[in-house]
């Protein structure tokens, strides 16, 4: 059985030919790039068409940050033992370990109590201003740890450490739009 697509309404060629064009013209309607001036995401786009290559530079800027937001948990294990030795505060060795767990556990405890609100803040005032309150203050608490006399100044600035450290989620959303 053969169909007459004259009959049905379709001149010259019919109906699949009709829809290509169709098609052809859409598709280069929908693929034209139109960008927005001010938009911060157009300017990405932008900037990723002009350049090509393997963006070495703004991954060595994350790498070192992530660096820096490793440090503060993986380089207090070796010092800990003697700075809560030095405070006087432990009779026994247990008690140091005992000691050391309020201390390591209040960066982690002040990180889950804000990573939330740093995810709202770095959504509304952009990452790059997060990025870098959360950078400088890891240098600041760290160096503040470091000069702790006592025992609750150590746990205070290891959870304002953790509190303010803001950067691994932020980072992570930073890396997967780049």
């Amino acid at each position: 059985m053969t169909i007459d697509h004259n009959k049905l309404g379709f001149p010259c060629g019919g109906f699949e030919f009709g829809t290509w064009k169709m098609a052809k013209e859409y598709k280069e309607e929908l693929l034209e790039k139109h960008y927005h001036e001010g938009c911060p995401g157009c300017k990405v786009e932008k900037m990723k068409e002009v350049r090509r290559g393997y963006p070495y530079l703004e991954l060595s800027f994350i790498w070192i940050v992530i660096l820096s937001t490793s440090l503060p948990i993986s380089s207090l294990y070796p010092f800990l033992y003697y700075m809560i030795e030095d405070f006087g505060i432990a009779k026994t060795e247990k008690d140091i370990g005992y000691y050391a767990g309020f201390i390591a556990c209040a960066f982690m405890f002040g990180r889950a109590l804000t990573s939330i609100f740093w995810g709202i803040m770095a959504d509304r005032y952009g990452r790059k201003p997060i990025i870098l309150l959360g950078t400088v203050t890891i240098a600041v608490f760290n160096a503040l740890f470091g000069m702790s006399t006592n025992i609750w100044m150590a746990i205070a600035t290891r959870f304002m450490l953790g509190s303010f450290n803001c950067l691994l989620g932020t980072m992570k959303v930073d890396t997967l739009n780049s």
